[in-house]
């Protein structure tokens, strides 16, 4: 990463260990295993967001359980 910035934590010993474990385990450095992570909840965090926008927006639509399903069988050829 050309533009990086440090940071120091402190975690507990017990996440410690799992993490050190899965770096172990995929032959990886910690700071790869933690970036990861890391990422993988500010996206997760962002999907969330997206979704409260839009069941908070009057004019997207939401679908109930039967006109989703309809639309599956319809676009797809599900039988569900």
């Amino acid at each position: 990463m050309a533009n990086t910035k440090t940071i120091s934590t402190d975690l507990p010993a017990n996440l410690f260990n799992i993490i050190n474990a899965i770096a172990a385990e995929k032959q990886r450095q910690l700071k790869d295993i933690i970036n990861e992570a890391l990422l993988s909840y500010v996206n997760e965090w962002e999907e969330c967001q997206t979704a409260i926008k839009r069941l908070n927006d009057p004019s997207d639509t939401v679908l109930s359980e039967e006109e989703l399903l309809n639309e599956l069988r319809q676009e797809f050829g599900w039988k569900v």
